[in-house]
């Protein structure tokens, strides 16, 4: 056995043992806790999540650097994409059809969790080692929890630098590349070209870079233009492959119902590695309770916390429920799925848009996948550079920028299994510190929450708006 193979096991073994049943119950059943918690009020309050995205509520005057809308699409750009296109590709590999299912239970507990940790991003906010305000878990950990509570918050900051790597989005985004364009015009012999592959991802990182260099009011602006585009395109490419196959789509529903609880349709066996899979890859797609969301949303412009917390409650469902169905119905009514473990991630999502489109199939998801994922790797390289900035200071920030960069073209010759096993693996870290604190300090948001939702009765009664003074 080679180096190599030795690293990607040593990596698929530390995955599947940090997403044991410990991490299961604290982010499932931590999330149910929360929802029962708040006796599910967040959830009555979803329509007012419109309205605070239509800029109603802005005031250029708050504090923070992004308004509600530009938040949840930098926050949404950095769960979009390859994540619900490979990654629910790679659930239903390595998980079966009945994953999707726990991929489910994720994003519905996943809006309780995201009203917390999000609301939490901003009113315990603190400041960084430049002196700008700033939110994340780590921030909630010490401003709201003390200092002797320090050692979760550097965890977080530790598995943050290492999670929110953008290797995964551009080793999918480079096969997606040669397998749906360069192969098919005979530029690449089909198997790969190592060489190819370093230059796309050395254009991404080159592309990466002029994003990045405006910090996140550009990545604000950027993924504000970028995701609500995207997401309408790809439904209505995903609609109309389940139009072309809608009689059997009770069928597929059934399946994934059924497979839930046997776990005995393809590769992934017995019930606990369907749950494993589907609570993982769920996670992965939507971040509910992982903490990277919290990033995105402490940065909104408001003095009102819990409307953050609002407004961060459609990410699991317009991410998971919506967009990962979606993806999920193609994989599974096609049949795509059932050519087994030897063709997965994003090529699978590819093969089976081309059951309907033909070859122009993998050529329209293409044009879905490069503006997300480079959305996604411009937004992780924010997410990564507040935790670098929290952990080492203002110093050498150019130094993570170029690592980061290098990672990009890296990414784009690594293994996928290597890949995704890392990204994997610290996500659940992630977890462990985002989800303690959100539980410790739970009191708090259901105190602001109670005092905003009153506030905002009265003010309808008033004036018959919910206009909140």
């Amino acid at each position: 056995m080679s180096f190599f193979n030795v690293i990607e096991q040593a990596l698929k073994i530390f995955a599947d043992f940090v997403w044991g049943p410990p991490l299961l119950v604290l982010l499932v059943g931590g999330g149910l806790a929360l929802l029962l918690y708040s006796r599910g009020r967040p959830y009555r309050h979803l329509g007012h999540s419109i309205g605070l995205l239509s800029g109603r509520y802005d005031d250029p005057n708050d504090p923070g650097q992004v308004n509600h809308s530009q938040a949840l699409s930098t926050a949404l750009s950095g769960t979009l994409g390859l994540g619900n296109i490979a990654g629910v590709a790679i659930a239903i590999t390595a998980g079966g059809p009945g994953a999707i299912f726990w991929m489910w239970v994720t994003a519905l507990v996943g809006v309780a969790t995201k009203f917390y940790t999000a609301t939490l991003a901003v009113m315990f906010r603190g400041s960084d080692a430049n002196g700008e305000l700033q939110g994340g878990p780590m921030y909630v950990i010490r401003e709201g929890l003390g200092k002797r509570w320090m050692p979760l918050a550097v965890l977080f900051a530790v598995a943050g630098l290492c999670g929110m790597l953008p290797v995964f989005q551009s080793n999918q985004t480079t096969q997606l590349l040669r397998e749906s364009f360069a192969e098919p015009l005979g530029w690449v012999a089909p198997g790969g070209s190592l060489l190819f592959d370093f230059i796309i991802g050395l254009l991404i990182a080159i592309a990466s870079a002029y994003v990045i260099a405006g910090r996140i009011q550009r990545i604000g602006k950027f993924s504000a233009r970028i995701v609500p585009g995207m997401v309408l395109f790809y439904l209505v490419l995903t609609l109309m492959v389940i139009g072309t196959f809608w009689e059997q789509v009770p069928a597929a529903f059934t399946l994934i119902f059924t497979d839930a609880f046997t776990g005995q349709a393809v590769a992934g066996g017995a019930l606990g590695s369907v749950i494993t899979t589907g609570v993982s890859r769920g996670a992965f797609s939507n971040e509910a309770g992982i903490g990277t969301e919290s990033l995105a949303h402490g940065a909104a412009k408001t003095r009102e916390p819990v409307r953050e917390g609002v407004v961060a409650m459609l990410g699991p469902i317009v991410d998971t429920l919506v967009i990962c169905t979606c993806t999920a119905l193609v994989i599974l009514l096609t049949g795509a799925w059932q050519q087994g473990e030897e063709v997965a991630g994003v090529t699978l999502t590819a093969q089976a848009f081309s059951q309907v489109f033909g070859q122009l199939g993998p050529l329209l998801l293409l044009l879905m996948v490069l503006p997300l994922a480079f959305s996604t790797i411009v937004t992780c390289w924010y997410y990564g550079m507040k935790c670098y900035v929290f952990l080492f200071g203002g110093r050498w920030q150019e130094l993570y920028t170029t690592l980061y960069m290098v990672l990009i073209v890296l990414g784009a010759v690594a293994s996928l299994s290597a890949v995704n096993n890392i990204i994997i693996g610290m996500y659940a870290v992630m977890a462990v510190p985002t989800m303690v604190s959100t539980l410790l300090l739970a009191k708090h948001v259901n105190s602001a929450a109670h005092d905003y939702f009153t506030r905002m009765s009265v003010a309808k009664t008033a004036v018959g708006r919910d206009l909140v003074p």
